[in-house]
């Protein structure tokens, strides 16, 4: 793949378990990046892996949520 994904390499860092329910489509969205980010960093995850960086990424991109933080 081409393409460079704004998610680089995962640091490694000690993780608690949260429920969440979403869309199908999304689901397979989420399992198609973690499939591209697996073959761009040569290290295999999974989507759920994936969520949580994706939720620290979004969160410290949001200048609304620094303001308050």
């Amino acid at each position: 793949m081409a393409t460079k994904l704004r998610l680089g390499p995962l640091p490694k860092v000690r993780q608690v378990k949260v429920t969440v329910q979403m869309s199908q489509s999304l689901l397979e969205d989420l399992e198609r990046y973690a499939a591209a980010h697996s073959q761009e960093h040569g290290e295999n995850v999974d989507a759920l892996t994936l969520i949580p960086y994706m939720l620290e990424r979004f969160m410290a991109g949001d200048r609304g949520f620094r303001k308050v933080k």
